[in-house]
């Protein structure tokens, strides 16, 4: 597609074919915010669900403007020091490391996410790290109980069955 110097273009997702879509799996919860969302304001007639007063594109300093709002009222002066969520795209990386917290498959967070696996560890190898070594410890729990004789309240595997013909 040509640049026409429009500032709202009209492309395909990136690198994908121009008729492409992508499923965005999301839970339940914000399903209902969503359709919440979609019964008190409507969809533009092109389908946007965000839009100005006129109905038209939102305006890029504007979403700006919105979230340097939203973060002085949300955080507290530590928290905005620090630049934390600076950026509307840096809840995409906040999401994703809860994904990931939360016990969800590395594989499905990058499929979620539309990205792929390399992607994805490379960019939250501290994080895989950290669940990796949740991993082992459950894994060393398990082992350890699996290895512990049992008590008498649990049975003797070695006495011979009582009461079988």
């Amino acid at each position: 597609m040509e640049d026409d110097g429009a500032v709202h273009e009209i492309h395909s997702l990136k690198r994908r074919a121009a008729k492409a879509t992508r499923p965005v799996p999301i839970p339940p919860v914000l399903v209902r915010m969503l359709r919440e969302h979609i019964r008190t304001f409507g969809v533009a007639p092109d389908g946007r669900l965000f839009r100005n007063a006129a109905g038209n594109y939102i305006d890029a300093s504007a979403y700006g403007i919105t979230w340097g709002r939203a973060r002085e009222a949300a955080l507290a002066l530590d928290e905005h020091a620090l630049e934390l969520a600076k950026r509307p795209y840096d809840l995409r990386h906040a999401g994703i490391s809860f994904w990931l917290a939360s016990g969800v498959d590395p594989a499905e967070c990058a499929r979620r996410a539309g990205q792929s696996i390399q992607v994805l560890f490379r960019y939250y190898a501290t994080f895989l790290a950290e669940a990796r070594n949740h991993a082992n410890r459950l894994i060393e729990e398990s082992m350890q109980r699996w290895e512990a004789p049992m008590s008498d309240a649990e049975g003797d595997l070695e006495s011979p069955a009582v009461g079988v013909t």
